[in-house]
């Protein structure tokens, strides 16, 4: 009897290959010991575009698009002006055929999740291959878990409801996005992408960053107070917003009038502060972001490289536990990567119901070699939080004390650490970290004794001017956990509380959503922020409104296709949403035409009519015998519109800064305007023209 196992990469092949002596190597496959073993290379089947069902052309009339059934091709490149059949996909499909002719029972080792069960569902439909399959069900590829895996492999029909989930999320996906892009295309008459996941994601950094921008900062006094005690200089701040400063002055001309303050309450408790819990994909990429400046793309890389490197677990998990069986080898693991922590070990992360398809990323206790200095630093990242997660608690006794002067109060805080616990494991990084976070606690090595009605001698008083903050641009670390808690973005508190555990996209798929917005051009980074760009922003403009936007609508599909898995829901009932769903946005979208904005136009420089319009990539005249245009892409940076009007108004802009030369250098320069309407850079100070754009 001959076994096919197939696995979604040569490299994970090879490594089952080697344990049940499969070493003979073939062309697209390893043989031995009654074994076949072969691999996927990713997606090799996707569903057809909307030309293989006869739609090349944008038509109001035909939408929506909704093929039924779907068709399933071949891997899809782009080839001139065209796509066809990906060469290398063809081939491999060949060579998965040929195996699957040749065994009797076929064995399942992509990854075990939604898009690991969806890449070898296709390949068996596209194959029209009907032979029975077991599935590998795995959290790590060490040797161990593997061997583990294969005999302890369950039926393929166990995993149905993934499969159906996973079908259902990328048929949505297709129609979504399919007719929301030609519908918006045909209205706006233009090239636009819209997507189930990544527009509502466009509109929370949009709308993030349009909150920022027009905030009117208010400013406001506070009083402080310094007094003493035993030695220890106690600044308490005043409870009291002032709205203006003659007010705040009036206040410390009283103040300083006393020369006492006497103590009103004191309030002294010991907390016992938890863990944080282990890692799921989104709390590592978060944690990346914000201490290393990782994006959660290269992050997702990075601890996938760590698992087929078998030294940390399978990464696409939701899970921040572990289950008990797991709990049990934790001893083992914490000896094997040279930690000791002495018993009873932490409980806080060991929770056998919270724990989905995966348990939390851990490290496996295999040593690790030839690592990157990345992926040292995010292997690292996962020792640590195993270390510090079944370290004891950390043990504070925090003080609270009001202060009055008869009219004013004001309060004091500070903190003592008596055990560390868990955050001697990163030596005290994390309480500086609290402590910066919360500014106005004191850290202190022993507390002052205060009494309710002392009287302390006031030292001095002051005034400090703070003004209002807007919420702050998206990171990627905060829109990671914007997306995750898109609930947060939602008014209505039933859904709230329904979307508590379900953002929009999953832990496997919202770095690629972000990279995908980036790529479209939707998006940018800018230093350590996500903001929009131009086109962005009007695309946004034009959906805001729009069901197609709106993260409470795409966290409900989110939640429906989790009840798909959890066999609570039938996809044929998700699929009649869907249906729904995309009508009403094709007629939102296509009713947008009707009210088509008129953008404005300029003098032209050069025919003097109002006729020049700004677009995404280029400022021309629309008449077509003058010619004038500007390009908006110059050296490395994007000329604004505010920079274009004083082009094209006063033949010059302001000094443009971080200009890239076509050696590599940074300059700064104005772009002018020549007497052949042809833009030169002129530079401070020389006034010389280095060439024409």
């Amino acid at each position: 009897m001959t076994t096919c196992i197939i696995a979604e990469k040569p490299s994970v092949a090879r490594d089952i290959a080697r344990i049940i002596g499969a070493n003979s190597k073939q062309d697209g496959y390893l043989e031995g010991g009654g074994y076949l073993v072969t691999w996927a290379m990713g997606h090799l089947i996707a569903l057809a575009m909307p030309e293989a069902y006869g739609f090349s052309a944008y038509k109001a009339e035909d939408l929506p698009i909704r093929p039924n059934p779907f068709q399933l091709v071949v891997r899809q490149v782009r080839k001139d002006k065209e796509y066809v059949s990906d060469p290398a996909a063809l081939k491999q499909l060949k060579v998965i055929r040929s195996c699957f002719d040749k065994t009797d029972r076929i064995i399942v080792a992509t990854d075990a999740g939604r898009e690991g069960e969806l890449i070898f569902r296709y390949i068996h439909q596209h194959l029209n291959c009907h032979k029975p399959f077991d599935r590998l069900w795995i959290s790590s590829l060490t040797d161990k878990a593997i061997r583990e895996g294969l005999s302890n492999l369950k039926p393929g029909s166990h995993y149905d409801n993934l499969y159906h989930s996973a079908k259902a999320r990328s048929e949505a996906d297709w129609l979504v996005g399919i007719n929301a892009s030609r519908a918006l295309s045909i209205a706006r008459k233009g090239g636009y992408s819209l997507g189930r996941v990544q527009t509502p994601t466009l509109a929370m950094v949009c709308r993030r960053y349009i909150e920022n921008r027009d905030f009117s900062s208010v400013p406001f006094w506070k009083l402080s107070v310094l007094m003493e005690k035993e030695d220890l200089s106690l600044k308490a701040i005043g409870c009291k917003d002032y709205e203006n400063e003659a007010l705040a002055q009036t206040a410390l001309a009283a103040l300083r009038s006393q020369s006492q303050l006497t103590v009103e309450t004191v309030t002294r408790k010991v907390t016992h502060t938890a863990p944080p819990l282990l890692y799921d994909l989104t709390a590592l990429q978060k944690e990346a972001n914000r201490r290393h400046g990782f994006s959660a793309d290269k992050t997702l890389s990075i601890a996938q490289s760590l698992y087929e490197k078998k030294i940390t677990t399978y990464p696409r998990t939701g899970s921040r536990y572990i289950s008990e069986d797991v709990f049990e080898e934790v001893p083992a693991l914490l000896r094997k990567i040279g930690a000791a922590i002495k018993s009873p070990l932490n409980r806080h992360s060991v929770d056998n119901a919270k724990v989905t398809d995966h348990h939390a990323i851990i490290p496996t206790g295999e040593t690790p070699s030839g690592l990157s200095a990345d992926e040292t630093t995010i292997y690292q990242m996962v020792v640590n939080r195993f270390i510090e997660a079944f370290s004891p608690n950390s043990e504070e006794e925090r003080m609270q004390v009001r202060f009055t002067d008869g009219t004013n109060t004001f309060t004091w805080k500070a903190c003592r650490q008596i055990s560390l616990g868990w955050k001697a494991v990163q030596k005290g990084k994390e309480v500086e970290a609290e402590k910066k976070e919360d500014s106005d606690e004191q850290i202190l090595s022993s507390l002052p004794n205060l009494m309710e009605g002392e009287v302390l001698p006031l030292v001095d008083a002051e005034i400090t001017e703070h003004k209002t903050k807007p919420k702050p641009l998206y990171t990627e670390a905060t829109l990671l956990s914007a997306m995750e808690k898109a609930g947060k973005e939602v008014e209505d508190t039933e859904s709230k509380k329904a979307m508590a555990d379900c953002g929009i996209g999953t832990p496997a798929t919202r770095a690629n959503i972000i990279e995908t917005l980036i790529l479209r051009d939707y998006i940018r980074r800018d230093k350590k922020s996500i903001i929009p760009t131009e086109k962005g922003l009007a695309v946004y403009e034009i959906v805001k409104d729009k069901k197609i936007a709106n993260a409470e609508m795409t966290g409900s599909w989110e939640l429906a296709l989790a009840a798909i898995e959890a066999g609570k829901m039938p996809s044929d009932k998700f699929a009649q949403g869907i249906n729904s769903y995309v009508r009403t946005i094709c007629e939102e979208l296509l009713s947008l035409s009707s009210e088509q904005k008129s953008y404005p136009v300029y003098r032209c420089p050069k025919c003097g009519q109002q006729s020049v319009g700004i677009y995404a990539k280029v400022a021309k005249c629309r008449h077509e015998t003058c010619g004038f245009h500007v390009f908006r892409d110059v050296c490395g940076i994007h000329l604004s519109e505010d920079n274009i009007r004083d082009l094209i108004g006063s033949g010059r802009t302001p000094i443009l800064k971080g200009l890239t030369s076509k050696a590599g250098k940074k300059f700064n320069a104005r772009l002018v305007l020549g007497e052949d309407y042809a833009t030169s850079f002129e530079f401070e100070n020389k006034k010389g023209k280095q060439r024409g754009r």
